[in-house]
């Protein structure tokens, strides 16, 4: 069974930073890429950014101009995503996600606030 728990969101003050974590299990981990995607309330998912299995390639989305980074150890089975400069905007639900046999996957998420 696929299992993915994000964590590590809490409430942060604006132009703060916040590290959220993702577990996974389950499935070969070093075969897959992993994505986070955000869901803010009331607002449709937005997709975050992606990395690759190596870890040597990732992609974000063009509005979190380049605060944001992913990264992943394949040894743990554990994928970042580090958070600066985080604003009103950033407040959601996020989740770590992927696709395993043509299933996408989605962990339970973390909750980040951003709040002064």
């Amino acid at each position: 069974e696929v299992l993915l728990q994000a964590s590590g969101g809490g409430v942060v003050q604006p132009g703060g930073s916040l590290t959220l974590s993702c577990s996974a299990s389950g499935f070969t981990f070093g075969n897959y890429g992993m994505n986070w995607v955000r869901q803010a309330r009331g607002k449709r998912p937005e997709w975050v950014s992606v990395i690759n299995r190596e870890g040597t390639d990732a992609l974000y989305a063009d509005s979190l101009e380049g605060r944001f980074t992913i990264s992943r150890d394949n040894a743990k089975n554990m994928v970042y995503l580090q958070m600066n400069s985080l604003n009103s905007e950033d407040a959601a639900m996020y989740f770590c996600t992927t696709v395993v046999g043509g299933i996408d996957y989605w962990g339970e998420g973390t909750q980040v606030t951003v709040s002064s």
